[in-house]
């Protein structure tokens, strides 16, 4: 009897722990295309306005908008990454609603932490692994802003 509870815990414990693993996995994979994805089409926008002949004639303006733009995209494809994570913590039931899902989300993925929220306690693994998604999402997002401001001071040397 001692042993079949036993096991039966060890069983519980350790599929919630694959289910946190797996899920984690799957967004992070996600999230990390969604986002390749969104900042290779705001690259492609930003070349067409490069090449475009009246705003290459008002240099600083046209850097300021695309400079503008692209930070505003990244920040949106931001957003759109934590409110998957948020459906996903909605799906499990892991947070009682969409609002305080998305407030967690938010909180999670820029290791900002502030807000006394938690997640159910099978779902941590979760947490840390959208923390660590964070991590990925914001180098990738520095890493393009930066290829992208020097793509564009660059043509002040042009």
């Amino acid at each position: 009897m001692i042993v079949r509870c036993v096991s039966s815990f060890f069983m519980t414990e350790h599929s919630t722990w694959v289910a946190e693993w797996a899920w984690g996995l799957l967004l992070i994979v996600l999230t990390v295309l969604i986002h390749t994805s969104g900042l290779w089409m705001v690259r492609q926008t930003a070349l067409r306005a490069l090449s475009h002949p009246v705003l290459r004639r008002h240099h600083r303006t046209m850097m300021l908008t695309i400079t503008s733009g692209m930070t505003l995209s990244a920040a949106a494809l931001h957003g759109m990454e934590a409110a998957l994570w948020a459906l996903v913590y909605r799906f499990l039931k892991a947070l009682p609603d969409y609002q305080v899902a998305m407030l967690y989300s938010l909180n999670a993925i820029t290791s900002y932490g502030h807000t006394n929220l938690q997640l159910e306690d099978r779902w941590h693994l979760m947490g840390a692994m959208e923390a660590l998604n964070g991590w990925l999402l914001f180098g990738l997002s520095a890493a393009f802003l930066f290829a992208m401001m020097h793509r564009l001071w660059s043509l002040d040397s042009e």
